[in-house]
């Protein structure tokens, strides 16, 4: 089983970024997902999550209304759109999968991806 996060990369603050989660050895579909971050220092932090079917969304408040959290099983990805990024933002994101239903604990998600490091300049 590998998630492979990627998009992350160095933008202005005010601007935007789209990062992917591309799932591997499993049925995606069965699959909640969680994006998740981390900043030096920091304990990671639930940002968004989705339901295996993608009918049902969640965000933290820190993300509501500038992030959105979408996917398509079809190709057994998942995405983040990050928009109007802050400096606040910076830091390494990480997409992680769990059976059936999400969760906005990451102790509870069982598959992890790499991370992929997002910095926003001010």
């Amino acid at each position: 089983v590998q998630l492979q996060a990627s998009g992350g990369g160095l933008v202005q603050a005010g601007g935007s970024l789209r990062l992917s989660c591309a799932a591997s050895g499993l049925t995606f579909s069965s699959y909640a997902l969680g994006w998740f971050r981390q900043a030096p220092g920091k304990e990671r932090e639930f940002l968004a999550a989705i339901s295996s079917s993608g009918g049902s969304t969640y965000y933290a408040d820190s993300v509501k209304g500038r992030f959105t959290i979408s996917r398509d099983n079809a190709k057994n990805t998942g995405y983040l759109q990050m928009n109007s990024l802050k400096p606040e933002d910076t830091a390494v994101y990480y997409c992680a999968g769990r059976l059936y239903s999400y969760s906005l604990n990451p102790a509870l998600y069982t598959y992890w991806g790499q991370g992929t490091q997002v910095t926003v300049s001010s």
